[in-house]
């Protein structure tokens, strides 16, 4: 936007008229950020759009027109049960805090044809003149006009831990907030053309397909394929057996639908849903489900100093004397040059550390004068209780030394405390007092640092316990970052931002990926060197986190797989995050691991669970029927299966599970392998039930078609037990007590539809139900045995790969090391 006082001339007496702020309202827009809405019914209708819902209707339109009405219904309730449980999980868990545009001044005091009025911030246009005062938001980004000074705290938008000062002609942002001073403003730019809007957008840019939807694509294109190849070589047997076509296709499209886990997303965000209610209680609010599965995968955590691994308030330091007898004398005059009610952060730290408040009681504050950018002191006359007067003084220390005009052997001492306090990243201040005889005496030099919270270092070291490695991502200086981060035990090794090569868009030179790696943190970082910073990590692949809590971190908090607001955090950054702590300092991020990586224990259970059940059913009827030419169970009967398993299952929210002590991700090639493993056993089970019922039992089809049900609905469920945990399923942790009810529940539930049929299915006798059951507990048996042998095979492998890959380095270097 250009100046806008090239565009026209602004009167400080009258501002715009009434008709131009109109205007210049149509041509800009509001002040205030574009929200995007989508409707909540096409919300509601992409559920029932896709390949997967597009079967499911095929099945129930060719179910109507064969006018098998049954599988019609289930067919129906299947598609609408599905279709209501992903829609309300998006719906009650999507991001609820997009919240970017509350970040921003409610009321502004404008100056409009003549007047001044407070109207809501959202009407202030460029060209506005308004004033901005102690305790303000700014409203909009803004060019001081008039007044002495403005002292801002710019914390959340640069990172900044010291409030900034603002003369005549400086731009001030919106966001911000007036610690200090009155004055006058321009309004330069208004919205999304704002610093802060500006900001917003790079969220905007932000993009990261979570580890969760590849998992559940991944899983569900490999059972698509297996289903799809299956069903390919049952309708050509069919076909050649000159079976009706409509019916044929009937059958393969509900046995593709119950073999493809249409029901898995809905299972795997209940199972997150539930796990983000038990992180509520600790205090966490998760605002992107997948987030939870990322955090159980995290490696890395990016955290902002201030604020975060900070208290973000001022706390005094070491104090070093001059003409002062004890430091108590030093901080009393430093007390006495400060005003309490201005809230200034020095002023506040100095009176903090006053032993005993109680002493100001005896001295009267005559003339005060507050902090000047120009004079860079402040000053006050004081009368004592024996009505004797004297002047105190602090500010920057080369100022105090000069007014003091101390010898070249004191001003050399005093230099090098100053340069001393900076290396180690405290702020300095010098005090003095000036008695009745007019000479200036040279008391002290106080330093002030933003302490540590109490609870960062314990933080890190669990952290680190928990193999999540911790940086520090800062926009103070570098000596400021290097002593906080020392101090945490994260390390010194601390880089500027410009020491990498990332451009505004963040993108990044190949080269530093492994200084990233190997850094302990960085120091004067902008919002787009955070951007490039956590996308270098994820091009490594790092599953990276991010904490922060100001405007400046919310394009990070966006783009990390893990973005975490902690309590205290703008708007801008819970807007931004996916986890939002409501409790002071980072230990609630632990106990958010461990959470975390249990519900990861529960879908990786689920995933091998769906994936060996689809394996055993589709893979066992398919050959059943090019086998023995029947149709080993009905079309009623796989729908059903698909309740009594799959609806039931989500009980696996609550299972207890054991905590993984590394960070834990998706290994697809352990999963498939046991879940292949144990469906395969399935397969041999229900063949060995079938050759029962036929060989030895001589039943006919139907009869048959109920055995193979009963079967599949007892084990199935069974299974569940058995793929729960990589150890045998009767040790520790034990499952869940709903989860064993909803197993019994649901198995009785079939048991009496075995026994009774209900016009469903062919009922059988309570001796071959007492068979089946019997059956089904020894399948369940071995499945476990095969489990966990197929677990330590592959532990097996795993452990000689990384045997060889580290043989392999140490012949690298050895090859390398110089010989003498």
């Amino acid at each position: 936007m250009p100046e806008t006082q090239q565009t026209t001339k602004i009167s400080l007496e009258t501002g715009l008229t009434t008709e131009e702020a109109r205007k210049r309202l149509q041509q800009y827009g509001p002040n205030a950020l574009a929200e995007r809405k989508q409707s909540t019914l096409l919300k509601l209708l992409g559920y029932f759009w896709g390949p997967i819902p597009w079967m499911i209707e095929v099945a129930a339109i060719l179910s109507a027109s064969i006018q098998h009405w049954p599988d019609f219904i289930i067919i129906m309730v299947l598609l609408i049960f599905n279709a209501g449980v992903g829609f309300w999980q998006e719906y009650t868990a999507g991001n609820a805090v997009e919240a970017l545009k509350k970040q921003l001044a409610l009321k502004a005091r404008v100056l409009r044809d003549g007047q001044w009025n407070e109207i809501d911030a959202v009407d202030l246009v460029p060209g506005d003149v308004i004033r901005i005062r102690l305790g303000d938001v700014v409203p909009a980004d803004v060019k001081l006009l008039e007044g002495d000074y403005l002292s801002i705290d710019q914390a959340a938008l640069t990172g900044e831990s010291l409030p900034v000062n603002k003369q005549n002609g400086d731009e001030a942002f919106a966001g911000t907030v007036v610690k200090q001073g009155e004055m006058l403003a321009e309004v330069s730019a208004t919205g999304a053309l704002t610093k802060f809007g500006q900001t917003a957008s790079l969220v905007e840019k932000a993009e990261n397909v979570s580890h969760f939807q590849k998992a559940v694509l991944t899983i569900g294109n490999y059972l698509i394929y297996v289903s799809l190849v299956l069903v390919a070589i049952l309708i050509l047997v069919e076909i050649h057996r000159n079976v009706p076509w409509l019916e044929l296709v009937q059958f393969a499209l509900i046995l593709t639908v119950a073999s493809i886990p249409v029901a898995m997303p809905a299972v795997l965000s209940m199972t997150m849903a539930l796990g983000a209610v038990a992180l509520s209680r600790h205090k966490a609010i998760v605002t992107r489900l997948e987030s939870i599965e990322e955090m159980a995968s995290m490696d890395v955590l990016c955290s902002d100093k201030t604020g975060t691994l900070t208290q973000n308030s001022l706390t005094l330091g070491k104090i070093e004397l001059f003409q002062a007898s004890d430091e108590q004398q030093v901080l009393l005059a430093a007390a006495l040059a400060s005003k309490a009610e201005n809230k200034d952060a020095i002023d506040q730290a100095v009176l903090d550390g006053l032993q005993d408040a109680r002493l100001l009681e005896s001295y009267r504050q005559t003339r005060f004068v507050p902090f000047d950018p120009v004079l860079k002191r402040t000053e006050a006359a004081i009368e004592d209780a024996a009505q004797k007067s004297f002047v105190v003084t602090k500010g920057a220390p080369q100022v105090i030394i000069e007014l003091c005009e101390l010898n070249e052997q004191n001003a050399q001492r005093a230099q090098q405390i100053v340069d001393q306090f900076a290396e180690l990243g405290y702020r300095a201040l010098g005090v003095a007092r000036k008695d009745e005889a007019g000479d200036w005496r040279f008391l002290g030099i106080l330093s002030l640092y933003d302490p540590p919270r109490e609870d960062s270092a314990q933080t890190i070291a669990r952290a680190r316990d928990y193999g999540v490695n911790m940086k520090m991502v800062t926009g103070d200086n570098q000596a400021i970052a290097r002593q906080i981060s020392s101090e945490l035990g994260l390390g010194s090794n601390i880089l500027p931002a410009s020491a990498l090569s990332l451009d505004k868009d963040g993108q990044r030179d190949h080269q530093d990926g492994e200084r990233v790696e190997k850094t302990d943190g960085f120091a004067e970082v902008f919002p787009e060197h955070k951007f490039g910073i956590v996308k270098l990590l994820q091009a490594r692949n790092h599953i990276t986190g991010m904490t922060g809590d100001g405007v400046n971190d919310a394009p990070a908090l966006k783009q990390a797989d893990v973005g975490i607001a902690v309590s205290g955090a703008t708007d801008a950054a819970r807007a931004a995050a996916d986890l939002v702590l409501t409790a002071p300092g980072l230990s609630v991020i632990i106990n958010a691991i461990e959470e975390a990586r249990r519900i990861f224990e529960r879908m990786n259970a689920y995933a091998i669970y769906r994936i060996s059940e689809t394996i055993r059913i589709m893979v066992f009827v398919v050959l059943a029927m090019v086998v023995f030419d029947f149709y080993p169970i009905t079309a009623v009967m796989i729908i059903l299966l698909a309740f009594f398993n799959d609806i039931p299952i989500m009980t696996i929210a609550y299972d207890h599970t054991r905590l993984e002590p590394e960070p834990v991700r998706w290994n697809m090639h352990q999963v498939i392998s046991v879940a292949t493993a144990m469906g395969l056993v399935g397969i041999v089970g229900s063949f060995g039930m079938l050759l029962l019922a036929i060989d030895w039992l001589h039943l006919d089809v139907a009869h048959v078609q109920t055995y193979i049900f009963l079967k599949m609905a007892v084990a199935g469920h069974l299974v569940l037990f058995v793929a729960r945990s990589k150890d045998h399923f009767w040790k520790r942790p034990w499952p869940a007590p709903i989860m064993v009810w909803s197993a019994i529940i649901t198995k009785i539930a079939a048991t009496l539809l075995a026994a009774y049929g209900f016009g469903l299915i062919t009922p059988i006798s309570w001796p071959e139900i007492a068979l089946i059951w019997g059956y089904s507990f020894v399948s369940a048996m071995v499945t476990d045995i095969v489990k966990v042998q197929v677990y330590r095979l592959l532990d097996y492998q795993t452990s000689q790969h990384q045997a060889f890959l580290f043989s392999m380095k140490q012949g690298l270097v050895n090859h390398h090391r110089p010989t003498r």
